[in-house]
């Protein structure tokens, strides 16, 4: 493939937990941590979100500093306050997409056709997929061209069940991703609850947690270096 030198980050725009009456949305740490990595290697970063605008955010620490980098970059604020959504972005213009988590992707990750299709058409031109925590959520029904879920027969890594049991939410979230993956033909690994484990399948990278969202900017910029 053409190299663009940007990678797409994918946000979900969906902001309420269940009938709990909390909020959610994207995790941020999981969207900072790649991006340091992503600009520190030369790439450029664009966002995207399933509904555009600005995306509600979830899981802040502002004594984190790539955190606050993220969130005080000129270029990142400009396009938080106003994302385009999957269809009105062009799939040509990127090396990668990296779909981040937060429990807000379970929600409206899975059923957008709009990124799956910016996804496929990344993957098929010879780019990376990548996904940390529960933004593997938007790889559940993602299909090929020739009709075969992308994740059939690869290796992944994805938030688990028993860290979905551990924070106390399998009972809320709309199905339990791990399972999900599973049923799709994924061959799913764990390590232990909240641990960094990262995977890579050819050029598909996926990351269990938020402790493993360094981990799968490094393997993304080492898969499209390849």
């Amino acid at each position: 493939m053409s190299r663009t030198n940007t990678i797409l980050i994918a946000l979900t725009s969906h902001d309420r937990l269940g009938d709990t009456g909390r909020s959610t949305g994207y995790y941020l740490p999981e969207a900072a941590h790649p991006w340091k990595v992503f600009t520190e290697a030369g790439y450029h970063v664009d966002l995207v979100s399933i509904r555009g605008g600005q995306p509600p955010m979830d899981g802040a620490d502002t004594s984190d500093p790539v955190q606050r980098a993220f969130l005080d970059d000129a270029r990142i604020a400009a396009q938080l306050a106003a994302t385009p959504r999957p269809s009105d972005v062009d799939a040509a213009g990127y090396d990668a997409i990296l779909y981040v988590g937060g429990h807000g992707a379970m929600w409206d990750f899975p059923d957008d056709q709009a990124l799956a299709a910016l996804a496929r058409d990344i993957y098929e031109a010879g780019g990376a997929v990548a996904a940390v925590c529960h933004g593997p959520a938007g790889l559940v029904n993602l299909t090929l061209s020739n009709g075969a879920y992308l994740i059939d027969g690869k290796n992944v890594a994805a938030f688990t069940n028993a860290e979905e049991a551990a924070v106390g939410l399998i009972d809320v979230v709309p199905f339990h991703l791990q399972t999900a993956l599973e049923e799709r033909g994924a061959k799913h690994t764990g390590a232990d609850d909240f641990q960094a484990h990262v995977v890579v399948d050819g050029r598909l990278v996926t990351g269990q947690n938020p402790a493993s969202a360094t981990g799968v900017g490094e393997a993304v910029v080492k898969v499209l270096a390849a």
